[in-house]
C-alpha cells in the first residue's frame, strides 16, 4: 500500500511541477500560450493532477484538472485546424 501512495505522490508533483513550469515559461514569455509545448505541460500536469487528486478523495480538484485537461485538448486541436486551413 506505501507502494502506491509513494508513486501517486510522485505523479501528483510532477503534475505540480509540469502545471507551474507551463505557467512561468508564458508569465516570462519564454512561451506562447497557445504553443504545442504550454499545452503539452498543461495537459500532462492536469493529467497526473486528476490521478493524485481523485486518489485522494479530492474530487473537486480532480473536476477543475478535467476541466483544465479539456482546455488544453481544445486549444491543441483549435489550433491543429487553423494550421491545415492556412
Amino acid at each position: 500500500m506505501a507502494k502506491s501512495n509513494l508513486l501517486i505522490d510522485i505523479v501528483g508533483w510532477i503534475g505540480a511541477v509540469a502545471l507551474l513550469l507551463a505557467y512561468g515559461l508564458v508569465s516570462t514569455r519564454k512561451l506562447q500560450g497557445d504553443s504545442g509545448i504550454y499545452q503539452v505541460f498543461n495537459f500532462i500536469g492536469a493529467a497526473f493532477l486528476m490521478a493524485n487528486s481523485f486518489f485522494y478523495g479530492a474530487f473537486p480538484s480532480a473536476a477543475v484538472n478535467i476541466v483544465w485537461i479539456s482546455i488544453a485538448v481544445f486549444a491543441v486541436l483549435r489550433k491543429k485546424l487553423r494550421t491545415q486551413k492556412g
